[in-house]
């Protein structure tokens, strides 16, 4: 696939949806032209064209929230990209991890609708923190202190679960089963190893 094969539209420009390469949450829509789209190629940066100021820009140049590329994907008409980062803040102007945090139509997140949703929506929810680092907030507290005290926290919360088990203490069991999992999420995010990946690799055990 080359770029002169992308169907840029009259005006030059092609929509281009930035999705969390981890977390898989989109972050924001914007656009590209063909030179924006060569920039972003060339240094695995995001570069977009403002349609506003009828100029390029490079995400993160003034705010420093750049976003590094790991994947790019059009669709099956070849008018409409994905582009896959690693951010390293923020993608909204208003200082949110996703320009796509308001709720239209449904619940967002309701863990009711799938038992296993509330992974999804706490995988999110760190890598909010991640991005956002909201004071106070015991996440962004361990982020702060980097990968040493996460490993040690993990570690911490797998004693208790062995205790817990050996104790035969079903509550105990419970509580600090989700202790290990929160971390454990943690450690990913900060590994920026996607759950995704963690998942193929028991599917991929199961169909042995």
């Amino acid at each position: 696939m080359k770029i002169e094969e992308i169907q840029f539209d009259e005006k030059g420009l092609v929509p281009a949806i930035v999705q969390d390469a981890v977390s898989k949450e989109v972050l924001t829509l914007a656009y590209m032209n063909k030179e924006s789209l060569e920039k972003t190629l060339e240094t695995k940066e995001t570069w977009f064209y403002s349609r506003s100021r009828q100029q390029l820009w490079h995400k993160g140049e003034t705010s420093g929230n750049t976003q590094r590329v790991t994947e790019i994907r059009y669709d099956c008409d070849q008018d409409a990209l994905i582009v896959k980062v690693i951010p390293t803040g923020p993608a909204c102007h208003k200082g949110d991890y996703s320009c796509f945090s308001h709720v239209l139509f449904g619940e967002a997140g309701n863990p009711k609708e799938n038992r296993f949703a509330i992974i999804n929506q706490l995988e999110n929810t760190i890598a909010e923190r991640e991005q956002e680092m909201p004071e106070g907030a015991y996440t962004t507290y361990l982020f702060r202190e980097g990968v040493d005290k996460i490993l040690k926290k993990v570690g911490e919360e797998a004693s208790e679960v062995i205790i817990a088990a050996k104790n035969r203490d079903p509550e105990e069991l419970k509580w600090e089963s989700a202790d290990l999992l929160y971390h454990l999420l943690v450690l990913l995010r900060e590994q920026k190893l996607p759950l995704d990946e963690v998942m193929n690799v028991l599917e991929e055990r199961h169909e042995k």
